[in-house]
């Protein structure tokens, strides 16, 4: 289908977010039952071209997605609570640019992006919350790539009601993040403007100067590494980020960094023939 590629909608079923937007997505669209290896639940519509797959395990450890996901699945949208900050909306990658992997995953080792995806999710999320009132209550974020799954063939997005027990059980919150994967998936992605496709580097956990270029500048962005980990940024993480994304990378959006970190990624973008802009 033209625009369209297909994918699997996960989550994880003790995830009162993550299932609470389930719910809300088999109430807006038609379903038919299917049956995947693993999955508690599982439906498909072809209209969107899509699966929708619950697990009993929780969405940081969904490793084994390709074992059990249909042969023709391009890519993972996981429906998942945040947790800790604010009440927030935010869509990410997930990866462990550093030397630990305390919340799933392996350490150094990044998963696969979509960055036109990326950027189709956060932006309708932010006119879907509008639409809503949301954004009265909530912020709206890319967040910086953190915890697993990392080791997926495929691209794996995350896209999030934050952050305690009051916000991931509210049936608004769900309804929102429902309507906003359903329009992506009836519009597709696969044309979504992208003025360039970046790799972030530096600025927060929850990157502002990061989502602003994708919501005002009309960036489409790889993994976003936050300042917490520049530390332990390596070459060889940061070339995964290019050599992962299912879009080329052409640039590296830079936020203010230490002279050790501009340096490791201007060396990284010349080599790798990348821009270097100031986020």
């Amino acid at each position: 289908m033209a625009g369209r590629a297909p994918v699997m909608l996960v989550y994880s079923l003790p995830d009162t977010a993550g299932s609470g937007a389930a719910r809300e997505l088999r109430r807006l669209t038609d379903w038919r039952s299917c049956s995947l290896p693993r999955a508690a639940e599982c439906l498909h519509s072809p209209g969107l071209n899509a699966y929708l797959a619950g697990f009993s395990e929780d969405s940081i450890h969904l490793d084994f997605l390709d074992e059990v996901a249909p042969s023709e699945v391009e890519a993972y949208i996981v429906l998942s609570r945040h947790s800790g900050g604010k009440p927030s909306l935010t869509a990410h990658y997930p990866g462990n640019p550093g030397p630990e992997a305390p919340y799933g995953g392996r350490p150094r080792e990044l998963a696969h992006t979509w960055p036109r995806l990326l950027a189709a999710l956060i932006r309708e999320y932010r006119r879907v919350a509008g639409e809503a009132g949301l954004l009265q209550e909530f912020s709206l974020s890319l967040e910086a790539t953190h915890h697993g799954p990392t080791s997926l063939k495929k691209p794996i997005v995350f896209i999030e009601i934050g952050s305690g027990e009051r916000e991931w059980g509210r049936s608004d919150a769900h309804r929102a993040l429902a309507e906003t994967v359903l329009r992506v998936l009836e519009r597709g992605w696969l044309s979504e403007p992208c003025a360039s496709v970046a790799m972030g580097v530096g600025d927060t956990h929850y990157p502002a100067s990061h989502t602003r270029a994708v919501l005002e500048e009309g960036v489409c962005y790889s993994h976003i590494f936050s300042r917490h980990v520049l530390n332990s940024l390596t070459e060889e993480v940061l070339a995964q980020a290019v050599d992962k994304s299912r879009d080329p990378v052409d640039s590296v959006r830079l936020a203010k960094v230490s002279s050790r970190v501009k340096r490791l990624v201007a060396g990284f973008a010349e080599r790798k023939g990348l821009r270097v802009e100031k986020a």
